[in-house]
């Protein structure tokens, strides 16, 4: 148990660190050509991963159109829109407004699964729009200002969300590990004629600290991450796993202050617990009251 811990514990950091990362590579890298090159590296280590464990499957017509829209709105669009709005936006807010993902998936639900929308869920939602209102205005209304980063970063939590609710779907039918090369594989293709179209200015690096930082990201965080999370999840209860994930905007905090040295404000602190516990409200009665798809 202890040991399953410590690899979820693992996993959160890698997600959490991401933010920073990116927000390191878009200095380096345009976003478009930034989303094709990531999605190649993803692709080739998920593809090599396959080979290996004999896990390439044919599907049908139907599922390979669901597919088809994953990798457009559930990969290339979620990839290049975190990766526009971390051009402006703060690494920490962004992490906070994905936070929430799990609340609008929630509704989603709801609305495609028919799964159960609660009093508690609604409630925690509040509670979680309150806190984005302390991160975002820092306390004070006269001093909202939306940077259009963050509107992007919204754009990444609703293609998130769509995503998770598409994966349900389609894994009823189909395995994970083939939705997740071939959806990879559809972002990839899609993504190559908008890295030439989408950037005003096209920026790429020569610096091998940039790529060795562009690979090793693109595999840990959406490869290496992902498979510890699903070997050890089983090991622990869901509820816990999933209020430890929720720790992921604490990461980016603390790693934005150590690498990027952005301080850590009281107010950044009061909105993140607001938008922490509005999330572990709303998917804890969820998970309670009745089974997932």
């Amino acid at each position: 148990m202890l040991k399953a811990y410590s690899w979820l514990t693992f996993c959160v950091i890698v997600w959490g660190s991401n933010f920073v990362f990116g927000k390191i590579l878009v200095q380096h890298f345009s976003s478009a050509l930034l989303t094709s090159l990531r999605l190649l590296f993803i692709v080739l280590f998920l593809a090599g991963l396959a080979f290996y464990k004999k896990q390439f499957k044919r599907v049908n017509k139907t599922d390979l159109f669901s597919i088809l829209l994953l990798g457009i709105i559930g990969v290339f669009i979620n990839q290049w829109s975190f990766f526009v709005g971390l051009q402006t936006a703060d690494p920490t807010t962004a992490a906070l407004i994905l936070a929430t993902t799990p609340i609008l998936t929630g509704f989603l639900g709801a609305v495609f699964l028919r799964e159960k929308l609660t009093p508690r869920m609604l409630l925690g939602s509040i509670v979680a729009v309150v806190g984005i209102y302390f991160v975002v205005a820092k306390g004070n209304l006269s001093s909202l200002h939306l940077d259009i980063g963050l509107i992007w970063i919204v754009v990444t939590m609703v293609t998130f969300a769509i995503m998770i609710i598409m994966t349900r779907m389609l894994s009823q039918r189909v395995d994970p590990m083939t939705i997740t090369l071939y959806s990879n594989i559809v972002g990839l293709i899609v993504s190559i004629p908008f890295a030439f179209t989408l950037d005003k200015q096209l920026r790429i690096s020569g610096d091998i600290s940039d790529w060795s930082l562009l690979i090793g990201t693109a595999i840990v965080v959406h490869g290496i991450a992902a498979l510890i999370w699903n070997s050890n999840i089983r090991y622990v209860d869901a509820s816990k796993a999933s209020i430890l994930s929720n720790l992921e905007p604490f990461v980016a905090m603390i790693l934005g202050f150590v690498i990027l040295y952005k301080p850590i404000t009281g107010i950044e602190i009061l909105g993140s617990l607001f938008i922490v516990g509005g999330v572990v409200l709303s998917t804890y009665q969820r998970k309670i009251e009745g089974p997932q798809l």
